[in-house]
């Protein structure tokens, strides 16, 4: 029977998660002082470790480091209530094999450690960590940790990433976290939107061109490859590009040499690419209007990036990063805002996503009278926005049971998938809706559970 130790400050968090896990059949030890699980790790065989990060005697991360020093094939499991790409990477780094956010999803916490005690640890390559933090990355909903751990993962390799997500949701800020924690962090990351320019001239940006090359070329001119050479180059909105330039990408992917327009010698260049979408590209090869084999080469690894509208939960952390910083920025002392005004914002669908956010806290924020912003300081698109038409359920003269599965479904998605939230507005019990869900096959995998 494997042994699972679990250590958290929190002894009812430890005494809930000890019960789950019991039930798998694992034998579960628990410590709510670091120092005393590490004289356990040297007393008794241990197969995996739980840790907490944020703890008053010691944190998660020292605690990491020690008991791996005791025992480095050790597997460890890290938690937080403070998801962020730095504390993920910062995990990870320190040889965590895996990291999920509090409150503690029952499925994904028992899935998690029956995947670590399924394996041994896998050793985790060091990736150096820096003061800045990457601004807008914020959020812990099991969506958002899984962009961590990916960018975590990924970080330290050469491999090209594909970043998915609507406009707005952030994907420059994670080609820029996966820059940032890589070892290229000391060169040059160059990003390019690939919208803002004509199909010749995109190609003379990337790839640079010689004198005389077309009209205007009064000079030789370095390309963006060759200024990311030992960096990384962010292609923005690569779905979008044509299908001529498409074949010469997918050639410097191939070979990692240039040529600049007009030129006839082929130039060796070292750089990282991602690349980042808001379209369906999968789609667009179907369609035939993007290639199959650069579709194939960029996406080796693919992060996709929620909606905001997909992970409310986020909001107010959000909100509270996005009012500090434009209070930062703007010179004045505003520290929050009120319960009603956050009640507008977790309300609004944020079609903008995180970008829009951002947008209307800084305005709030330069026009507000108070250090506390009310719904008066919020735009009025916001406070009161269009209606959207709601489909006439009753068109298709759905039968009693259609429309309960339409409603279950629909509370849990507003729910962000949060079930004890959503077994609440049915005034179900949680064990009901569970079977509820399985019944009409509706999926809540992946999101909150607390």
């Amino acid at each position: 029977m494997a042994k699972v130790l679990i250590v958290d400050d929190d002894a009812v968090s430890c005494r809930l998660l000890s019960e789950v896990l019991t039930q798998d059949g694992v034998s579960v030890v628990w410590d709510t002082d670091p120092r005393q699980a590490l004289t356990r790790i040297g007393e008794e065989p241990i197969d995996l470790a739980v840790l907490d990060i944020r703890m008053p005697e010691m944190n998660g991360i020292e605690l990491l480091r020690r008991l791996r020093a005791k025992q480095p094939e050790l597997p460890v499991i890290v938690m937080t209530g403070f998801g962020s790409v730095d504390t993920a990477v910062e995990a990870i780094s320190a040889g965590a094999v895996d990291y999920v956010s509090k409150p503690m999803n029952v499925d994904e916490i028992r899935t998690t450690v029956r995947r670590a005690l399924g394996r041994l640890a896998e050793a985790q390559a060091a990736v150096p960590l820096g003061d800045e933090a990457v601004a807008g990355m914020v959020g812990r909903t099991p969506a958002m940790v899984d962009v961590y751990k990916t960018i975590a993962r990924v970080a330290p390799g050469p491999s090209t990433v594909l970043i998915l997500g609507e406009s707005g949701t952030g994907k420059e800020l994670v080609a820029r976290a996966i820059h940032h924690h890589s070892p290229r962090r000391d060169r040059a990351f160059v990003a390019v939107d690939c919208t803002s320019l004509t199909e010749t001239l995109l190609e003379s940006e990337l790839f640079g061109y010689v004198r005389g090359s077309f009209t205007g070329a009064v000079r030789d001119a370095t390309g963006l490859f060759a200024e990311a050479d030992g960096g990384t180059l962010f292609l923005d909105e690569i779905g979008d590009v044509s299908p001529p330039l498409q074949a010469k990408l997918l050639r410097v992917l191939q070979e990692h040499t240039i040529r600049p327009v007009g030129g006839t010698q082929w130039q060796a260049v070292d750089v990282r690419v991602l690349a980042a979408t808001n379209r369906d590209l999968t789609a667009a090869v179907a369609a035939g209007r993007f290639r199959e084999d650069l579709y194939y080469r960029l996406k080796v690894v693919t992060i996709r990036l929620p909606p905001l509208r997909e992970r409310r939960e986020d909001i107010p952390l959000l909100v509270d990063h996005l009012v500090q910083r434009a209070a930062r920025q703007c010179d004045k002392p505003v520290g929050g805002l009120s319960e009603a005004a956050l009640a507008v914002l977790q309300a609004y669908d944020w079609p903008g996503n995180v970008r829009e956010m951002a947008h209307v806290l800084e305005r709030s924020v330069a026009l507000a009278q108070h250090e506390i912003i009310g719904v008066a300081d919020l735009p009025e698109e916001v406070r009161s926005p269009l209606p959207i038409a709601a489909p006439d359920l009753l068109a298709n003269r759905p039968t009693l049971e259609e429309l309960k599965q339409l409603y279950i479904q629909r509370v849990v998605e507003e729910s962000g998938g949060n079930v004890s939230r959503a077994a609440t507005i049915l005034g179900v019990d949680r064990r009901s809706l569970y079977r509820m869900l399985q019944r009409y096959g509706i999926s809540h995998r992946g999101q909150g559970d607390n």
